[in-house]
């Protein structure tokens, strides 16, 4: 479990037998430094399944005047380069891994939204760096095809993250009415299922699959 926040890796990684590792995902170092120690921990890894990132919401010219471009620019870092920054590391190591016996050394998995194909008012800067995370899942899978990795997305819709459950309860309860079936936001062992359903089916290679109960964004 890689994170910033390694209070709430360590939560996690304790209930899995994992290990938690402090890492910012944005930073070249920081990244090389965790993979090398889940490296020496277990061995590299065959799975990557990148999760992490965020949204603060931003008009592209406000009340304020236009957004400030470093708050463009740190969604873009921690969404879009920090997924490819795992990926490149993942992928050297598991390019060095033993074959299985269908010649599959690896899977990885990206989280992009969405938000990709329908961004709100608001959501430029996360909109953007979800497609760019979409796009970036073919031409990775057939980068990696020769050596047997496979690379898939997983575009959610609303699922309950501490960014959604961080809202208030009638917001909450406005957004996953908006769910067309089921009418509720989806839960990470929902997420964990499809995650591990592209792991255990080969032929999910270089493709994003939407996980969002119909939902189709409105422009507010």
């Amino acid at each position: 479990m890689l994170d910033l926040n390694e209070v709430a890796a360590q939560k996690i990684a304790a209930e899995i037998g994992g290990i938690a590792i402090r890492c910012n995902v944005a930073e070249a170092n920081s990244a090389e430094e965790a993979v090398k120690r889940a490296r020496e921990t277990h061995g590299p890894a065959r799975f990557l399944v990148n999760c992490a990132g965020i949204g603060p919401a931003h008009r592209i010219v406000g009340r304020d005047g236009p957004m400030p471009l470093d708050a463009f620019r740190q969604v873009i870092e921690v969404n879009l380069i920090g997924s490819f920054n795992l990926m490149r590391l993942a992928a050297a190591d598991m390019q060095g891994l033993p074959a299985l016996d269908d010649g599959e050394r690896g899977v990885i998995v990206s989280t992009a939204s969405v938000a990709a194909y329908e961004g709100q008012i608001g959501q430029a800067a996360y909109a953007a760096s979800k497609g760019g995370i979409v796009a970036l899942t073919l031409p990775a899978a057939r980068e990696f095809a020769r050596t047997g990795i496979r690379v898939c997305t997983i575009a959610p819709g609303l699922f309950a993250t501490p960014l959604l459950l961080g809202m208030p309860q009638n917001v909450q309860d406005g957004l996953a009415a908006s769910v067309p079936f089921p009418a509720r936001f989806g839960t990470p062992e929902e997420y964990a299922k499809l995650v591990l359903h592209i792991i255990d089916n080969a032929m999910l290679n270089g493709e994003v699959i939407r996980l969002d109960g119909a939902l189709r964004m409105q422009p507010k």
